[in-house]
């Protein structure tokens, strides 16, 4: 079963609050990325608000996360010419393995890299790149706004991108979205997804700790990027 319960060794919760893992996710721990939640919101994020379409560009930052990562392929199983960020040379070399042109937002010049124009960004990180995306995005574009873990730890309120301006001029459209909100099409995503995964069309990759107390090094882990993929911790017989 899947839940919603939070980090616990054990829990009890009424029927509506559970999900069974579809018998097709193999293994189990698909359903908590590529066939879950990470995957649903790629789908639902390009597809339902970014309203992709063959032959935009689209660009997506921390495209080696676990939304990221499917982000990127879905896009381009639409279609799609796709640009990536990500913070290594290892997850780079993932992503142009895939078809990304993808680049290290570290050291890549983000005005050259983008200077062609954009149709659609994927946001997972705000800040810079948030920015590099709004000057890049062509008339009309839109901004899918799933993130921002650039600035989940910042001390001070920083403030809004410098450029907003060009959200009027360029016309741009910018919404944000919650997956949960989009539940009643789970089923359609599961269908879709899975067949791509089955014909080896979409692939993913998992980073796993092992042990329940390794939880929250594991959590901080997410904002240091120490992720290719989704981040999970494994359970053993010794936690509970």
């Amino acid at each position: 079963m899947r839940s919603l319960l939070g980090w616990r060794e054990s829990g009890v919760a009424p029927g509506d609050r559970l999900s069974a893992i579809d018998p097709a996710a193999s293994p189990p721990s698909t359903s908590l990325s590529v066939l879950g939640y990470p995957g649903f919101t790629a789908w639902i994020g390009l597809g339902e608000i970014g309203q992709i379409v063959a032959g935009e560009t689209v660009f997506v930052s921390g495209a080696a996360g676990a939304v990221g990562s499917i982000a990127v392929q879905i896009a381009l199983l639409r279609g799609c010419r796709v640009i990536g960020s990500a913070g290594s040379d290892e997850k780079v070399a993932w992503l142009q393995s895939l078809g990304v042109e993808a680049f290290d937002y570290g050291t890549a010049d983000l005005r050259e890299v983008l200077k062609d124009g954009i149709d659609v960004y994927f946001d997972n990180v705000g800040g810079v790149q948030l920015e590099s995306a709004l000057r890049a995005l062509r008339n009309h574009g839109r901004v899918v706004a799933c993130g921002s873990i650039s600035r989940y730890n910042d001390t001070e309120v920083q403030p809004g991108p410098r450029n907003y301006s060009f959200v009027v001029t360029k016309r741009l459209r910018i919404q944000g979205f919650i997956v949960f909100d989009h539940n009643e099409r789970f089923p359609e995503f599961l269908a879709e997804a899975g067949a791509w995964l089955r014909d080896g069309k979409l692939v993913y990759r998992e980073t796993i700790v092992d042990g329940f107390d390794n939880l929250p090094s594991a959590f901080a882990g997410l904002f240091r990027g120490a992720n290719i993929g989704k981040m999970l911790v494994r359970v053993g017989p010794d936690d509970v």
